[in-house]
């Protein structure tokens, strides 16, 4: 099993070793390297068993370290870092050279944030390169929201769990791209921890992506944050009658419904405390003795529109 502490100086070492390590920050754990070492980013790929052509998030210490990787930055993005850094928003940009095109599947833009938790920007602000980092958990499976989440799923694969307790915020970050054609516009490309209100305040509506083949940002899989027992969303009285006789786990909002087993997220509608409780309860009924998940969809207001696009990729076929 891997050893899990709090020793920031231990995981510095590691990472300038070229080892990958696994880090909290305030959306999910993650599993980071030094971004500038292709030996240390593949080591990541490899332990979650990762398809390369899925790019990686990587993370910053400061503002400043924003111009190491990326080599545009518009205006409007020093708009958003002002609002939003440290925080559980990405942004997409034209990426420097010196980034590896392992770390960007080969795409000439990088992904970039700067996370808010403490102790994550310690580590950062030891190191003199920055962390590419994706979330510590097999590739498709559900995230970790605790240093034991990572622990039950990587095991000994992980030289070292940095931890930083439970993740305050609960589901990734949100990504929007920089796309400079025609003038320039902002792109949604995952929903997340800030809400698209809350940037469209700042700068003006969000394009969408044009979803191709291949993705243009990390967590655009169709299918992610899986469960390995069936999972389905929807009407919830119309999937347990589906399902009768059967062993049902439930998560819901508000509702409290009579089935084997029901998760409540949020008792007093607070899709904030449902956000935070989404993977942890997601990751109890795959482990209980549930024979089928079945999860409602939430208001697609705010981190609803986050919550529903993680229950969508984890139910995808």
């Amino acid at each position: 099993m891997a050893h899990i502490g709090t020793d920031i100086s231990k995981a510095a070492d590691l990472l300038r070793a070229g080892e990958a390590v696994a880090v909290p920050t305030e959306t999910v754990y993650g599993l980071a390297a030094n971004a500038f070492d292709e030996a240390a980013v593949l080591r990541i790929f490899t332990i979650k068993e990762r398809p390369t052509f899925d790019p990686l998030i990587v993370h910053i210490a400061q503002r400043s370290d924003l111009h190491k990787v990326a080599q545009q930055v518009p205006a409007s993005a020093e708009v958003l870092m002002d609002a939003f850094w440290p925080g559980p928003l990405t942004l997409v940009l034209p990426k420097r050279p010196e980034v590896p095109d392992l770390v960007t599947s080969g795409l000439d833009s990088v992904a970039v944030r700067m996370p808010a938790h403490p102790m994550m920007i310690e580590l950062l602000g030891s190191l003199d390169f920055p962390l590419a980092a994706p979330s510590a958990n097999p590739f498709g499976y559900i995230s970790p929201t605790t240093a034991q989440h990572v622990a039950d799923q990587l095991g000994e694969k992980v030289p070292y769990i940095l931890d930083g307790g439970p993740c305050a915020v609960g589901v990734e970050s949100t990504i929007i791209g920089w796309e400079p054609e025609g003038g320039g516009r902002w792109v949604l490309y995952r929903p997340g921890g800030i809400t698209t209100e809350q940037i469209e305040v700042l700068v003006g509506p969000l394009g969408n992506s044009d979803k191709g083949p291949v993705p243009m940002a990390p967590g655009m899989m169709d299918s992610h944050y899986a469960p390995r027992k069936p999972f389905y969303v929807g009407d919830v009285p119309a999937l347990m009658k589906r399902f009768a006789g059967r062993s049902i786990g439930v998560i819901s909002f508000t509702t409290d419904h009579d089935a084997h087993r029901c998760e409540v997220l949020s008792e007093s509608g607070d899709l904030a405390q449902a956000a935070r409780n989404l993977f942890a309860v997601l990751r109890e009924l795959d482990d209980s003795d549930c024979a089928v998940i079945i999860a409602e969809k939430f208001p697609e207001e705010g981190l609803g529109r986050a919550i529903n696009d993680r229950l969508r990729r984890a139910s995808a076929k």
